[in-house]
């Protein structure tokens, strides 16, 4: 307030500056009778109650025994259980114990330790056969795999969000179902694009190709390797439940029928062009992940 009447001229009145006086003559007297009573400290006395800051080393210490007896503990439970607020018990967890929540990294399945020796050994055989030529191995590398493709496949919500001004009514979104009619479509990839897109000429390097696939039952099948072998592939070991040694679904795929959706084929010839332009116009770069 006194700051205020400064900043603004009304100190300089005679009714402001009398006010002052009378404020400080009050304060003074009463610090002159204190110390004439036999008080020798200026610091303020203790008060009773609460203290001024929760963010003690003790209130530390039991947050984070709280904390690692239950990593799911939520912060409500621990205000309640230390009779503090919950902004200073994030504030304790965050910035004094430096952890925070997190969500549980997802698998595709627990590995058992037969699966892990399995992996570790695939792991090994592909480190023998590519030897010091990388380059040259993962040029030899063929994967495959095969998904559905739709006649027609809705747009997500987020995919159909669209800029309107403030003010203007938001777009309406009506409810379609999939079609029933799609088509599988399977695909041959490597480090040079798609086979599918290739001329007759490029196929003369199967006898050197290698094929790198998952252990669908399709693909695992007698018929199926008997098949690889007689046209020339040799086959690495994929073991199972290993996802990310071959990466299709994880960018091939999503990126395939993230560009489909939306649009209407009228038949399955439309839906196969789709898809080889959909290959054809991408670079070699697209078809490598790191």
């Amino acid at each position: 307030m006194l700051g205020q009447n400064a900043s603004t001229g009304a100190i300089g009145s005679p009714a402001a500056r009398r006010a002052l006086a009378q404020y400080l003559h009050i304060i003074c007297s009463k610090i002159a009778r204190l110390f004439q009573q036999g008080r020798e400290s200026c610091e303020d006395d203790l008060r009773p109650g609460r203290p001024v800051t929760v963010v003690t080393e003790e209130n530390v210490q039991k947050i984070e025994k709280l904390v690692l007896a239950d990593r799911r503990i939520k912060l409500w439970q621990i205000a309640e259980e230390l009779q503090i607020s919950k902004e200073r018990v994030g504030e304790i967890i965050h910035e004094h114990m430096n952890m925070r929540k997190i969500s549980a990294h997802w698998v595709p399945k627990m590995l058992t330790p037969f699966d892990k020796q399995r992996r570790l050994q695939t792991s090994k055989d592909f480190l023998e056969l590519a030897g010091d030529n990388i380059d040259e191995i993962c040029d030899r590398i063929v994967t495959v795999d095969e998904t559905w493709v739709r006649q027609y496949d809705p747009e997500s919500k987020q995919e159909s969000m669209q800029w309107t001004k403030k003010g203007e009514r938001p777009p309406k979104k009506f409810k379609v179902q999939k079609s029933a009619s799609k088509l599988m479509v399977t695909i041959f990839w490597d480090s040079e694009g798609t086979r599918g897109s290739r001329t007759e000429a490029t196929w003369e390097v199967i006898a050197r190709s290698a094929v790198l696939q998952d252990n669908a039952s399709v693909q695992t099948a007698r018929v199926s390797r008997q098949a690889l072998k007689d046209t020339g592939f040799s086959e690495i070991d994929h073991p199972p439940y290993s996802p990310d040694l071959a990466p299709r679904d994880y960018f091939l795929f999503s990126k395939l029928k993230k560009e489909l959706r939306g649009h209407r084929f009228v038949d399955d010839n439309q839906m196969k062009m789709a898809v080889e332009s959909h290959f054809d116009c991408e670079e070699k770069e697209y078809f490598w992940v790191v």
